[in-house]
C-alpha cells in the first residue's frame, strides 16, 4: 500500500527531467544522456522496422493483385476480339440482300 505522506507525482529524484541546455552538466552526465537516447532510439527503430516491413508487404501484395487482375482482364479482351472477328467473318459470308 502507498504511504500517506507520498503523492504519486513528480517528487521522486530519479524521475526529474533535466534540460542540458539550461543546466550545467558534467561531460560524464552528457555522455550518459547520449547513451540512453541511443538505446531508446534503437528500441523504437526496431519496432518501426517491423511495422515498415508489414506495410511494405501489404502494399506489394496489393500491387501484385492489381497487376494480376489487369493481365487477366486484358486476356479476356483478346477473347472478345476473337469473338468479334468470328462475327465479322460470319457477317461477310452471309447472303447479301437489300436489307442490312
Amino acid at each position: 500500500m502507498a504511504e500517506k505522506g507520498t503523492t504519486g507525482g513528480s517528487e521522486a529524484q530519479f524521475a526529474k527531467r533535466v534540460d542540458p541546455a539550461k543546466e550545467a552538466l558534467s561531460p560524464e552526465q552528457l555522455r550518459f544522456i547520449q547513451q540512453v537516447e541511443v538505446e531508446q532510439w534503437k528500441k523504437r527503430t526496431h519496432k518501426l522496422r517491423g511495422r515498415n516491413i508489414a506495410t511494405g508487404l501489404a502494399i506489394g501484395a496489393m500491387v501484385m493483385g492489381i497487376y494480376a487482375y489487369t493481365i487477366h482482364a486484358v486476356k479476356q479482351e483478346k477473347v472478345m476480339d476473337e469473338i468479334d472477328e468470328e462475327a465479322r467473318l460470319l457477317k461477310a459470308q452471309a447472303p447479301k440482300t437489300g436489307a442490312i
